[in-house]
């Protein structure tokens, strides 16, 4: 019995999920939908969180929103070459928002973050202007935005602003909330 020589293989080569007409369903609406929202994330980073679509004219946002119902309606049909078709669409909505912010003169989101240190923990914080801001930079670091800081301060209550406007120029060094004994309760009025 002689013993015949393996005959070489040909390379295997990787899966492509969006053109393998044998790659499963699922995993070719995932591969589509990780690429719009990794497009539809890196536009938010350069305009902001909801700001592109509000730079443009009335008809290229009205003509993006129905792209994305068209999108949206695809998702949910689970046909494949209709969510492909919908999503290089959608590619191309994101595209024709970018082209017309650039051109209008439109900078894209330039956050100013200010930092500080966390007296108690050292962790390093991040404050800045707007919401649109805050998502631009929250992948980086924790993030406050100035209308968190100002619901902050009403939190402390009147007592905290009625100190700033009694004593002019004076500096927070601490803030102490009350003990409570969970186990005894709270102390009777009478």
């Amino acid at each position: 019995m002689t013993r015949q020589a393996a005959r070489p293989r040909a390379p295997v080569s990787p899966v492509r999920p969006t053109t393998d007409p044998q790659a499963p369903p699922e995993y070719v609406t995932r591969a589509v939908l990780d690429g719009l929202d990794a497009l539809a994330c890196e536009m938010e980073r350069k305009w902001g969180v909801g700001r592109l679509r509000l730079l443009v004219n009335d008809l290229l946002r009205a003509r993006f929103d129905a792209q994305k119902d068209k999108l949206d309606a695809a998702i949910r049909s689970g046909q494949v070459r209709y969510l492909q078709v919908q999503a290089d669409g959608m590619r191309r909505a994101w595209a024709a928002l970018d082209a017309a912010a650039t051109q209008a003169g439109h900078p894209p989101l330039s956050p100013e973050v200010w930092e500080c240190v966390l007296p108690e923990s050292g962790e390093v914080v991040a404050i800045v202007r707007s919401e649109a801001e805050a998502h631009h930079v929250c992948r980086e670091r924790r993030v406050f935005s100035l209308a968190e800081i100002g619901r902050l301060i009403a939190g402390l209550g009147a007592q905290a602003l009625a100190v700033k406007r009694v004593f002019t120029g004076a500096e927070v060094t601490g803030v102490s909330t009350p003990e409570i004994d969970w186990e005894r309760g709270d102390d009777i009025p009478f």
